[in-house]
């Protein structure tokens, strides 16, 4: 039969004649979205079902408790008169003990400028128009620590009274172990991740007992053995600052972790690039820095992110040392008798629970937007 033959006299096909086709289905939209992550499949909308229900459940008398039937204002007579709501009072009473600790009142503009430049600095480290961002992060990493701890502990030199490491606490306490261990971790872990890969076995053996001995041991050890056991090694009369101390053993365990992560991404990398390298007649650090490293950390952002954020969250093991920090700090504000109402204790941890929240959510949504921009994954 010839080819068109079916065709009506002219050669034109009328479009009446065929089959209306239904619409193309959207792949873009709200609809869009819960179709292909939530409802994708029969299990899958399942349990999504299930996780819509728990959260009807729970969502509506949380939101109550925290926000509809709480107490805005009033004080503790008002928490008292209204158990069965948050008492948000307590929080803004004692927001300054909450960030401050136990710091030196007429010394606490000093924190204020740290933690101004802090956020500036990060803000226009994340802007990527920022002119000179690279010198910002170079200050940020190396030399703001310094000035943070001249202003914070003081200097006769500089005119700045002394205010012993006791004295911190609360958020600033936080940020201060927190950022420490991050700093020292992040280079330290990546130094011991190419020592763990080194041919010469010395180094190798020498990495390899390091890292293994910090990650087999609890932080709480850690801790403790920095708070009772250090010492006892030091000779007669020789003094060493607990909170120095607790920073330290903190950076030293997250770098052991941190080597791990940075030694898988190493293992990710093709050999060939390895080869290229020296094909070029790159010596082994220069081949590292150009080459390996930059793809090797790209590939594995978020488990060092997740690093960050477990070492964000562990800084509350300090309170088992004496170290007051954002916890600690409200955990001894719970204990004021003026305070003793039943919705206290659960306004206070729930407050911890969101500013914990809000700074680990930040960090791993900037990792995502990281992620992305470098194409290391699916877009999400």
């Amino acid at each position: 039969m010839a080819i068109g033959s079916s065709l009506p006299q002219g050669g034109v096909v009328n479009a009446g004649d065929l089959p209306d086709k239904p619409a193309p289905i959207r792949t873009d939209g709200a609809v869009a979205w819960m179709r292909d992550n939530l409802f994708n499949g029969v299990f899958n909308s399942i349990l999504s079902v299930v996780a819509l229900g728990l959260i009807l459940y729970v969502l509506p008398a949380a939101l109550n408790w925290l926000i509809f039937n709480a107490n805005w204002v009033g004080g503790a007579e008002a928490c008292r008169v209204n158990p069965d709501g948050a008492c948000w009072p307590f929080v803004s009473s004692r927001w300054e003990q909450f960030l401050y600790g136990f710091y030196e009142k007429s010394e606490r503009w000093r924190i204020d400028i740290l933690l101004g430049v802090l956020v500036v600095g990060i803000v226009l480290m994340v802007y990527e128009r920022t002119p000179g961002r690279k010198f910002i992060a170079l200050f940020m990493l190396f030399v703001y620590p310094v000035i943070a701890f001249f202003m914070m502990y003081g200097n006769k030199t500089l005119g700045l009274p002394i205010v012993d490491t006791p004295q911190w606490g609360g958020f600033t306490l936080t940020l201060v172990i927190a950022l420490s261990g991050i700093v020292v971790s992040m280079p330290l872990g990546v130094v011991l991740a190419l020592g763990r890969r080194s041919t010469m076995p010395i180094i190798s053996l020498l990495s390899t007992v390091f890292i293994e001995f910090w990650r087999g041991i609890p932080l709480v050890a850690v801790l403790f053995m920095a708070t009772i056991m250090f010492p006892l090694f030091l000779p007669a009369g020789v003094t060493f600052d607990q909170l120095l101390r607790a920073v330290i053993g903190v950076a030293l365990f997250a770098s052991a972790y941190m080597a791990e992560v940075v030694r898988g991404g190493l293992q990710a990398i093709p050999k060939g690039q390895y080869e290229g390298a020296m094909a070029l007649g790159l010596p082994y650090w220069k081949m590292m820095r150009l080459v390996v490293l930059p793809q090797a950390l790209k590939i594995v952002i978020p488990g060092i992110v997740n690093t960050f954020i477990g070492l964000f969250k562990d800084t509350t093991l300090v309170l088992i040392i004496a170290l007051f920090d954002l916890l600690g700090i409200v955990q001894a504000s719970i204990a004021d008798p003026n305070w003793s109402i039943k919705s206290v204790p659960y306004t206070g941890y729930a407050f911890v629970a969101i500013v914990f929240w809000i700074c680990c959510y930040s960090m791993a949504r900037y990792s995502r937007y990281i992620e992305d921009k470098l194409h290391t994954g699916h877009k999400r």
